[in-house]
């Protein structure tokens, strides 16, 4: 069912392509290589934003990552988001994880989590950004830009934690021993709202060198790109979104360009992110070479160090008294 889908997306896309091909390439003659190499960057740029907020969102679970092995869990574990399914990724995030001490119920309740802000803020960011820029794809599109206030609401600490307490609970697994707080939600949306900034930087540059135009299409680049990633990861069944992300993309910078150079920016696009991925997963291997934690062994220095704190002669029968 979903190599159907894929399928047929693609055919879709490539007969849009065939159509538009002599104006495509006429556009993409026009690209500077500065251009695809700032592109790359602010991809770049956009894609370790989003590691912090990952990061943060673990630290406040209770697991402190270093920016190696969390670089390594992150970019690694994402290419896996090519293959049909979002389970991929997420499980290797997860394992990944698990090499250096993070349990895997906090590493994979992290990931969900985060996975949520990243949406979350990217159609908060294409709501600000839309209006100003081009009301028409928002008239098109209200009913994703609608569920901005569920996710914003869901994501508040209190209702968040009984969520997944609950959640956990109907898996069968133990409710974290960290419920998220105020500083680390707030820290996570911080670093992801300047990851949707960067990646749509990522598409400005390119369509400021097919078009000429300056900051004036900034808005309409930085909104319609966090709209279409957005609704490109809610399409879990498309391996990154391919297909769905371009056609959003191409109709919101459709109302700035012609129609040619929309999906010339969209194709390009697609490759500057695709070797960002590639270019931050060598660049995790390269740093997250750090030693391996045995998960039981990190468990049991957890279980030391409690006992320690709370109980100073070692008898479990003698409680430290606080006060």
């Amino acid at each position: 069912m979903r190599t159907s889908i894929l399928v047929l997306v693609l055919a879709c896309c490539g007969y849009a392509l065939y159509l538009d091909w002599p104006g495509t390439v006429a556009a993409l003659r026009q690209l500077r290589w500065y251009s695809l190499v700032l592109s790359l960057a602010a991809a770049m740029g956009g894609a370790w934003c989003l590691l912090f907020a990952w990061r943060s969102v673990l630290r406040d679970f209770g697991s402190r990552l270093r920016t190696g092995p969390a670089a390594r869990a992150c970019f690694v574990g994402q290419l896996g988001k090519y293959v049909p399914g979002a389970v991929w990724s997420m499980a290797a995030q997860m394992e990944l994880s698990h090499d250096h001490g993070v349990p895997r119920r906090r590493a994979i309740t992290s990931i969900v989590v985060s996975l949520a802000i990243t949406i979350g803020t990217g159609l908060a960011v294409a709501a600000a950004a839309l209006p100003f820029s081009s009301p028409e794809v928002l008239r098109r599109y209200w009913w994703v830009l609608a569920a901005v206030p569920v996710i914003l609401v869901g994501l508040c600490p209190p209702v968040l934690g009984r969520l997944l307490d609950r959640a956990l609970i109907l898996v069968r697994q133990q409710p974290l021993e960290q419920r998220p707080s105020w500083r680390g939600m707030v820290t996570a949306c911080a670093w992801n709202v300047l990851g949707w900034l960067l990646l749509g930087a990522q598409v400005w540059v390119l369509l400021s060198g097919m078009t000429g135009r300056g900051l004036g299409v900034v808005l309409v680049a930085v909104g319609g790109y966090a709209l279409a990633y957005s609704a490109g990861l809610l399409l879990v069944v498309l391996p990154s979104g391919i297909g769905a992300r371009e056609v959003i993309l191409v109709g919101a910078l459709g109302t700035v360009a012609p129609h040619s150079v929309a999906v010339a920016v969209a194709l390009a696009t697609r490759l500057v992110t695709t070797v960002s991925d590639v270019t931050c997963g060598g660049q995790g291997l390269a740093i997250g070479r750090g030693r391996r934690i045995a998960p039981r062994a990190s468990a049991a220095r957890y279980t030391a160090r409690h006992a320690r704190l709370n109980f100073p002669s070692g008898d479990p029968r003698e409680p430290r008294h606080i006060g």
